[in-house]
């Protein structure tokens, strides 16, 4: 439960649906900037807690624990721990080689807090429900900031993407990442598997490189880049995550990445949204992404601009290294260091 305290903070009382008392040494301090604790950090996801099941709730979900606090090291957790409580769900997730693991299930705020109290600060989500593993139904752009690229060049290439998704009508649904970039979220008919998901990414990151190459790339060697936003169409390859909306980074501001309207994307820089001011804007703004999961769309407009750039002869994108070669993949080796004919 969440009440108020005397300097305008949330406090989390200890207990949620369950009664269960998720929330050990809740004073421990795990921002830097205003001092946030382990309790504040719990009371903000309590708070968002409905925004926060509609976009993750039933998804695998990846740990990153921080033990010491945002300022601290930190490791990924894929695997649920052998000790944890029987009631904790889990789903079986793999690696690109193959590995299976047992990964948290985010069924609930009660899963959200356990893994909170284990020094996780935000989520790393699966595109897909865990009931149902074969069909991806999200498909994430990612406008990621090359180096000399700010955020003025990032709102420019979402007027690009929000254009293009228009002529395709597909309604794409934006999010702060809590750094310097954007996501952009499609929700799919539950249809197509991540292979299907990808292919579409990338003709959609080819695509808008055709209209603006001068702002948007995507050239998956950073030699090939320079100064232009990437659209990393590999966020979207098979058993990829990525940071969740209404997740807390390991800033010392405790930024969180936050829905956004289309009409805020001018007004807006990611570093305003925080735990601490994300009170008073769900006060004020209604979810952004709240009818989101309400019309779920069709992946054949985006498969169609990928159907015809293999049939004027492209190649596929290159692949992370940690994949087995593709079939119709170019030689995976940066264009500076491929033997010359």
């Amino acid at each position: 439960m969440v009440s108020a305290v005397a300097d305008g903070r949330p406090a989390y009382s200890g207990q949620v649906s369950g009664g269960r008392d998720l929330i050990s040494h809740p004073d421990k301090v795990l921002f830097g900037e205003r001092g946030e604790t382990k309790a504040d950090l719990a009371a903000h996801y309590l708070r968002v807690a409905e925004p926060l099941m509609r976009t993750m709730g039933g998804r695998p979900v990846l740990l990153q624990r921080f033990p010491d606090g945002a300022a601290g090291s930190s490791f990924f957790q894929k695997r649920v721990p052998r000790n944890a409580p029987d009631w904790l769900q889990t789903t079986t997730v793999a690696t690109p080689n193959g590995t299976t693991s047992q990964a948290l299930v985010a069924a609930d705020t009660d899963h959200v807090l356990w893994a909170v109290n284990l020094g996780c600060l935000g989520f790393h989500v699966w595109p897909y429900l865990a009931a149902d593993p074969g069909h991806t139904d999200e498909l994430r752009v990612d406008l990621d900031p090359s180096p000399g690229v700010d955020f003025t060049h990032i709102r420019q290439a979402a007027h690009e993407l929000r254009g293009l998704l228009a002529e395709l009508g597909i309604t794409g649904y934006p999010k702060t990442t809590g750094n310097r970039g954007l996501h952009v979220y499609i929700r799919l008919q539950p249809r197509w598997d991540s292979y299907q998901v990808r292919a579409a990414a990338v003709a959609l990151a080819r695509e808008l490189e055709r209209r603006r190459p001068d702002l948007v790339t995507a050239a998956w060697w950073k030699e090939e880049r320079g100064s232009r936003v990437f659209i990393d169409y590999n966020q979207n390859a098979p058993h990829k995550t990525v940071f969740g909306a209404w997740s807390v980074r390991a800033r010392p501001g405790a930024q969180v990445s936050t829905p956004v309207s289309w009409a805020e994307i001018d007004g807006i820089h990611p570093d305003q949204f925080t735990i601490a001011s994300l009170a008073g804007r769900l006060d004020t703004v209604c979810d952004p992404w709240l009818g989101m999961n309400d019309a779920p769309q069709s992946l054949e407009p985006l498969l169609a601009l990928h159907r015809r750039d293999r049939e004027q002869g492209l190649l596929d994108a290159p692949w992370p290294p940690v994949y087995p070669k593709q079939p119709g993949e170019p030689p995976r080796v940066a264009p500076s260091r491929a033997k010359k004919p």
